[in-house]
């Protein structure tokens, strides 16, 4: 069962069951059903309150300042929040007994927009034939980027990434180009508290990530130097809609080609990712 039909089903078991059998006939049968609609209603409204409180955080909260914030009872925000970590709508945060927003909302942003893909694929297409490399289309899914499209040209050894897969945030072009653009609670939030290490490249150190990362704000583009896997380096820049939703363009290659003609990569990510977002400020929005 999916994510977001497992919380449906585990709110209607434990907030909607009533029983309709017995002494009361049609009629206790009849209002028993109306009353688990208006129970259901009323969870409904309580779990939306709570994802939005978490969202206006734009960090972690606890249980106790949730319950604050939505004004219900601990004990209430602790079954529906149970209910929402199990469908991975709600993530442990950093720290003990801390809670963010989860992976599955930001899937189901990515895939709500349907015609994301479809604008921005021929700027994929520009991009990789351009460089004569892999372009690739990614957003945020919890610790992750998850990569939504990918275009391939020319010929010989490419740097390849299935559609739907997953890859470490704090290693990747798309990945530090995409938390460059967070704020401090929103970084902290996603960042995982270990930075594990892919490569010898690899930046684990948070201090010299958050220098990275205020060096890809200055330029506006992240550079991948062997740092998710060696021998493999990517430059990558965010493309922006009309409300602010993101996601990042790429280009991968192996290392050795990005040498001598990483200037050329830089200006030519740079100048697809603008004409993208102008693209979708006036055509789509990511969300």
């Amino acid at each position: 069962m999916r994510g977001a039909d497992a919380a449906a089903a585990h709110l209607e078991v434990h907030d909607l069951a009533h029983p309709s059998g017995g002494a009361g006939g049609a009629a206790a049968g009849d209002g028993a059903s109306c009353e688990g609609r208006s129970g259901g209603i009323a969870v409904l409204e309580r779990a939306i309150g709570i994802l939005r409180a978490l969202g206006d955080s734009a960090g972690v909260m606890s249980l106790g300042e949730i319950a604050e914030r939505c004004e219900l009872p601990r004990s209430t925000v602790h079954r529906i929040v149970h209910t929402l970590r199990d469908a991975g709508f709600v993530a442990q945060g950093p720290g003990y007994g801390r809670l963010r927003l989860g992976p599955e909302l930001a899937r189901l942003a990515a895939v709500s927009g349907p015609r994301l893909v479809p604008v921005l694929r021929p700027f994929l297409e520009q991009l990789s034939r351009r460089l004569e490399e892999g372009a690739s289309l990614a957003v945020l899914d919890g610790c992750s980027v998850r990569f939504l499209d990918q275009v391939i040209s020319g010929a010989g050894l490419r740097a390849v990434s299935l559609v739907g897969s997953c890859f470490p945030v704090h290693c990747t072009a798309n990945g530090k180009a995409l938390l460059a653009e967070l704020a401090p609670p929103q970084l902290a939030a996603v960042l995982p508290a270990e930075l594990e290490r892919l490569t010898p490249s690899t930046i684990v150190e948070r201090d010299l990530l958050l220098a990275e990362l205020e060096r890809v704000r200055q330029s506006g583009v992240a550079i991948d130097r062997e740092e998710h896997a060696e021998g493999i380096s990517a430059v990558g820049a965010v493309v922006r809609d009309a409300v602010g939703n993101i996601a990042a363009l790429t280009v991968a290659m192996p290392a050795s080609r990005l040498e001598g003609r990483e200037s050329e990569v830089v200006a030519a990510v740079l100048e697809v990712a603008a004409r993208a977002s102008e693209a979708l400020r006036h055509g789509a929005e990511l969300s």
